[in-house]
């Protein structure tokens, strides 16, 4: 599907789509809680559509479901299949492949489109170091898992990805004999453990850790509810190219935001005030107006999903702006890296990179273009969100990535009084 998005202001008030991590662990949780969770305010996106589908297969009965409600009711890990399907999530198929080897039985865990290219690092290294049978397994997906995964002492990297680490910390939850403690080196996107963590302790199972470096599981420190009540936030990652949208053209006010989230991209409103824009927090919300913005300077290591847009407010910004955290960019739905300076060439967006840094020089216009997401969800927003400050018309190609994580963005924004076309290809 293509999307041709015109320049002008936006005005208007959005409800910001439940936040998509965490649903997808208050998923998990769901599935290794003994017990019923209602969960409240989960999303319809592809990805977490995929979580749903995924503990399905790994034994939770679903006892009643609405749009605003899933009920759900699990006795633990028990595979009523011998395959699970990630689409294209990166974060099921790594917080659900240890989760899947608590079981006795093979369980292959497959996907789709881009992560079929997506390195799964750690997966051939420590499972087996944890009683878990490994085949099929290549460095990228399929892989197929066999446990019963023990919650042993253990040291791993998690210098490519905390996603990893955030499987093993559920895993060890439901596996744990007695206190026991992973060891991790090179943590990137300590916030993304936070939540983890946050979500872990919502269940029951608190976790200490000891700067992010030791994370330690004692049982005995588990507590135990029939049922777990879960309301799942709203989302900083979606909320933030509309809170840009409204700081380059216009103005936005964004609802059903926590402000004391352990959300990565809750950042968005430090590099906001970074940015000189008007901003103003009120209970859930947020507004931004437009105004004059200054060049920034940021470093996305823990938050790179912000990256495509942050290219895009800089690109507005007087100045020049420096983002840093370029190597967290190549594995993504598609490599940022080429994604993001290909979508700034065709904006005609002056830019350069600078060891991990992206260096971008402020224009008073982006250039009418058509803009290649290659099946990426934040390159298609970051453009659409470009195109208000265009002095043409933007097409984009492959606008249907968005449904990945936010199938409302076009929506909203057409309710914001932005003119959107689309067509089939």
């Amino acid at each position: 599907m293509q999307v041709t998005v015109g320049q002008g202001s936006i005005k208007g008030v959005v409800i910001a789509p439940p936040s998509k991590s965490a649903a997808q662990r208050a998923f998990a949780g769901a599935l290794l809680h003994r017990g019923r969770t209602i969960i409240s305010n989960a999303g319809h996106s592809d990805d977490e559509q995929a979580a749903l589908n995924i503990i399905q297969q790994l034994g939770v009965k679903i006892i009643a479901q609405s749009k605003e409600t899933t009920e759900i009711e699990s006795r633990g890990v028990a595979p009523v299949s011998d395959r699970i399907n990630c689409g294209e999530s990166g974060l099921s198929a790594r917080l659900f492949t240890p989760i899947a080897a608590l079981s006795d039985k093979a369980v292959t865990v497959e996907g789709g489109g881009s992560l079929l290219q997506r390195p799964m690092g750690g997966f051939s290294d420590v499972l087996p170091a944890l009683n878990v049978k490994v085949s099929g397994f290549s460095g990228t997906l399929p892989i197929t898992v066999q446990g019963p995964l023990q919650a042993i002492p253990i040291m791993i990297s998690a210098e490519d990805s905390s996603q990893f680490l955030s499987g093993l910390l559920f895993a060890y939850c439901a596996a744990a004999k007695e206190r026991v403690c992973i060891t991790v080196a090179g943590l990137k996107s300590k916030p993304y453990i936070d939540l983890t963590l946050e979500v872990l302790r919502h269940f029951g199972w608190p976790v200490t850790h000891r700067d992010h470096k030791e994370f330690c599981i004692d049982p005995t420190l588990f507590s135990h509810t029939d049922t777990v009540t879960v309301n799942v936030e709203g989302d900083w990652s979606s909320a933030a190219g509309l809170l840009v949208a409204g700081a380059i053209s216009g103005e936005v006010c964004i609802s059903n935001l926590s402000v004391t989230s352990k959300q990565a991209d809750i950042a968005i409103l430090e590099v906001l005030h970074k940015a000189g824009a008007s901003l103003v927090t009120a209970g859930n919300a947020v507004t931004v107006n437009r105004s004059p913005l200054r060049a920034f300077e940021f470093d996305a290591t823990d938050c790179p999903d912000l990256f495509p847009v942050l290219s895009i407010l800089a690109a507005c910004c007087n100045g020049e702006s420096y983002i840093t955290g370029v190597h967290r960019l190549f594995h993504k739905e598609s490599n940022r890296a080429e994604s993001i300076t290909e979508m700034l060439e065709n904006f005609a967006v002056p830019f350069s990179i600078e060891d991990d840094a992206l260096c971008i020089t402020g224009v008073r216009k982006l250039r009418g273009t058509v803009i290649d997401a290659y099946h990426d969800h934040r390159i298609v927003m970051a453009a659409a969100i470009g195109a208000l400050r265009a002095n043409g018309p933007v097409t984009i190609n492959e606008a249907e990535a968005v449904n990945k994580s936010y199938p409302g963005f076009f929506g909203d924004l057409i309710s914001c009084g932005v003119q959107c076309n689309f067509s089939e290809v």
